[in-house]
């Protein structure tokens, strides 16, 4: 039988079988699967077999795991050279950023959206608590809507507060698989709330000491939506470190600097200090932002290049 990854909570899986029912599955044996070295081989999102192991307790094994479309996985939280993925076969992510308490770097920003390029899947950069913005908010967002929107990326403002922009939101949402991302106390918990009202999930403030959100989800999970489509919760990240891309790769990632990679001199072009560089000559001439490229920058020189 087939069935889809709904939960993982590390060695147990909570899958939806043909009929919609919910089952707990666990792994047979060891899978290697693509390669990867993943510290968590079925993840939320995966099209799984399965059969029947105690029809009481209603538990089940998973025996194949079907080929991802697509997958986003970042640096495992513990072990620095394992990836851990995030969710598998989705349609596009939805970033849930705030440019206030707590405020979203841009590098964490253009980090995951390298990563979802390294992927294939589609962004829209939702910016929350509007409720919150001054005249200095005010004019950041713009400046980011401006940037985003200018290389292809959808931007849109909400405030789950006062409920505005939700709509709009579950537009983008419906009949999708959504990845929903960000980081710790950046109103994701109660955006889902607000659009699966039934599943009142736990939502916390912002822990103090820190200024940086607390966890409250700790697992991925996904929820099937009333007005149609499939959302992903997934545990709200503090650093989002990539993995499996090298310095020579990275700036493929940006597509206002892919745009112009064949009119660099050099086909090894780094986009640093080398001579006739197209990507340096449009950020001197503000065809590509200059906050883009100091992200480029900063995301280039944390790339350890492994030696083999």
């Amino acid at each position: 039988m087939r069935a889809l990854v709904y939960k993982s909570t590390g060695s147990w899986y909570t899958v939806k079988d043909e009929t919609g029912k919910f089952l707990n599955a666990r792994m047979k044996g060891v899978f290697k699967i693509d390669d990867i070295t993943s510290t968590n081989p079925v993840s939320v999102g995966d099209d799984v077999d399965i059969e029947m192991e105690n029809e009481v307790e209603s538990t089940v094994v998973i025996t194949k795991i079907h080929d991802r479309n697509n997958y986003i996985n970042r640096q495992s939280p513990r072990f620095k050279h394992q990836h851990h993925i995030v969710a598998a076969n989705i349609d596009q992510s939805i970033l849930v950023a705030t440019l206030k308490e707590p405020r979203t770097s841009q590098g964490f920003v253009d980090r995951f959206l390298v990563a979802s390029e390294m992927y294939h899947v589609p962004v829209v950069i939702v910016i929350n608590k509007t409720d919150l913005f001054r005249k200095k908010e005010e004019e950041q967002f713009e400046k980011w809507k401006n940037m985003y929107e200018g290389i292809g990326y959808n931007v849109k403002s909400i405030s789950v507060k006062e409920n505005k922009g939700i709509a709009e939101v579950k537009e983008l949402l419906k009949d999708k698989t959504s990845l929903l991302s960000g980081h710790s106390g950046v109103g994701k918990s109660s955006f889902l709330n607000l659009v699966l009202p039934e599943l009142n999930l736990k939502t916390a403030g912002i822990s103090g000491w820190s200024g940086k959100g607390q966890h409250t989800t700790t697992f991925a999970e996904m929820f099937d939506l009333p007005f149609g489509g499939k959302i992903i919760d997934t545990p709200g990240m503090r650093e989002f470190g990539l993995v499996d891309v090298s310095k020579q790769e990275l700036s493929h990632y940006f597509p206002e600097m892919r745009a112009r990679l064949n009119k660099c001199q050099f086909n090894n072009c780094l986009h640093m200090n080398e001579p006739g560089c197209a990507v340096k000559e449009a950020v001197a001439n503000g065809d590509i932002s200059e906050d883009r490229y100091v992200s480029y920058v900063n995301i280039l020189d944390s790339i350890e290049e492994r030696s083999y």
